[in-house]
C-alpha cells in the first residue's frame, strides 16, 4: 500500500544521464555562488561592532544561582540558544520549534575546540524546564534566564527563539551577534538535508512543482505529530517520563 501511494506522487521528468548532469552542473554554479555569498556574509558578521552586557547578569543552573560569565565555562566565546517556554504547561504543549532545533545539538566537542561554549538559556523556570531537558535526553548546559530577559534580550521580544553570541574579555562580556526566526536554522541539519531531496521539506510555503507533496502545512503542524512535537514519541517509547512537576494549567 505504501508503494502504491508513493507511485501516485508527482515526480520529475526522466532523462538520460548526460541531460541530468548538464542540468545539475548549471544548478551547481548557483550553489557555489550561494556558498560564496554566505562566506561573504560571515566575513561581514565577523566585522560587526559589539555591545557590552553585564557579566553578572543572573542565571539559574544545576549549581543554583550563577552568572552570565559562568556560562562561558572559562571559554572565550559563548553561543546561547534562548528556548521559549510556557510556564505550567505540560510537555506536549511546550515549544515545538525550540524542541525541533535543540534535538539537533548533540556533539559539542568541535565547538569547544574553537574555545566556544554552548548553552541553552530557557525563558522559563529552571526546575520545570530542566525536567523537559531530561525527558528529551539533552546533555548541553541548561540555564533559566527567566528573571534576566529584560537585560539579555534588551530591545528584542522575549518569548521568541533567539541565538545570541557573546565574547568574553577577562570578566567583561560583550554581545557580538544575534538572530531569530529562520536565522535559528543555523542549528538545523534535518531541514538542510531535506532541502537536498526532490520533495524538499514538503511544506506549503515552498516553491515546488504542481503535484509535489506538501502535507506538512504551516506553523506548528510542520514539527508536530498527533498533538506533540515529533521528537517526543521516541522518548516516550524509550520510557522517559514527560512529567514536568507542575500542576498548573
Amino acid at each position: 500500500m505504501q508503494n502504491a501511494v508513493a507511485d501516485e506522487l508527482a515526480v520529475p521528468n526522466v532523462v538520460d544521464r548526460a541531460i541530468f548532469q548538464a542540468e545539475l552542473d548549471a544548478l551547481r554554479v548557483r550553489e557555489k555562488a550561494h556558498t560564496h555569498e554566505g562566506d561573504a556574509i560571515a566575513a561581514a558578521r565577523r566585522r560587526l561592532p559589539m555591545v557590552a552586557v553585564d557579566s553578572a547578569t543572573p542565571l539559574i543552573g544545576e549549581r543554583g544561582a550563577v552568572t552570565l560569565l559562568d556560562a562561558f565555562e572559562g571559554r572565550r566565546l559563548l553561543i546561547a540558544y534562548y528556548f521559549m517556554w510556557y510556564p505550567g504547561k505540560p510537555a506536549p504543549e511546550q515549544c515545538e520549534g525550540c524542541t525541533f532545533f535543540t534535538t539537533q545539538v548533540r556533539e559539542l566537542a568541535h565547538i569547544h575546540s574553537r574555545d566556544v561554549a554552548y548553552a541553552t538559556f530557557c525563558q522559563g523556570p529552571y526546575e520545570e524546564s530542566v525536567r523537559y531537558r531530561d525527558f528529551m535526553g539533552w546533555e548541553m548546559p541548561w540555564y533559566s534566564a527567566e528573571d534576566s530577559l529584560d537585560t539579555l534580550l534588551v530591545g528584542r521580544r522575549a518569548g521568541r527563539m533567539h541565538i545570541v553570541c557573546y565574547l568574553r574579555q577577562g570578566s567583561d562580556v560583550f554581545e557580538t551577534y544575534w538572530t531569530t526566526m529562520r536565522g535559528v536554522e543555523a542549528m538545523d541539519n534535518s531541514y538542510r538535508l531535506l532541502d537536498l531531496t526532490v520533495y524538499g521539506r514538503q511544506e506549503e510555503w515552498e516553491d515546488s512543482p504542481t503535484g509535489w507533496p506538501q502535507g506538512w502545512g504551516e506553523g506548528k503542524q510542520r514539527v508536530r505529530t498527533d498533538g506533540r512535537p515529533i521528537s517526543h514519541w521516541s522518548r516516550l517509547r524509550a520510557g522517559h517520563s514527560d512529567d514536568l512537576g507542575s500542576n498548573r494549567v
